[in-house]
């Protein structure tokens, strides 16, 4: 996968509250605190990321939160354990209060290419800077997101959950 692909993901239109009914036990996604991704941003863990195919080290935003008609600024550091290959998938669900905006999913090579990244992703250290534009018609409420990452095989590379509220 690619830091990037999952950030923008997470960050694209904002954030974690009601959950998947693909999600085992269908119940409420709850943020755990002890999950925090590292770094000044609104992330968080979907589970203890120790067997993560990616291995975030840290990710900062500017600005934390994301302002509407602002650019953002990402930026992320990171370990992939393994290539990741072809046929791997991003879930992205994205409500605004109970409402889904979004519940799709996507083909990670595909999503990667906006990042200016190519598949084969090779294992090894990752850093990258990326900013993106914030469209200044959101409107104002709490957004959640969740990206679910994974390989064609259905191995974990990532999961991260975050909750951000735009105001006027």
């Amino acid at each position: 996968m690619q830091l990037t692909t999952l950030l923008l993901a997470a960050i694209g239109a904002a954030s974690v509250s009601a959950s998947p009914s693909w999600l085992p036990g269908g119940g409420q996604v709850v943020i755990n605190e002890d999950l925090k991704v590292p770094g000044d941003n609104p992330l968080y863990f979907c589970s203890d990321p120790k067997d993560d195919i990616v291995q975030i080290k840290k990710v900062d935003l500017s600005p934390n939160p994301p302002v509407p008609g602002e650019p953002l600024s990402i930026t992320a550091s990171g370990e992939l354990k393994e290539t990741v290959d072809e046929g791997s998938k991003m879930h992205l669900q994205v409500k605004y209060g109970l409402i889904t905006l979004i519940n799709q999913e996507a083909d990670l090579c595909e999503t990667v290419q906006k990042a200016d990244m190519t598949c084969p992703i090779k294992k090894g250290e990752m850093e990258l800077t990326k900013d993106v534009d914030i469209p200044k018609e959101i409107p104002p409420g709490t957004y959640t997101v969740l990206a679910d990452v994974y390989t064609k095989d259905g191995d974990k590379i990532t999961c991260l959950t975050a909750k951000i509220a735009f105001h006027r």
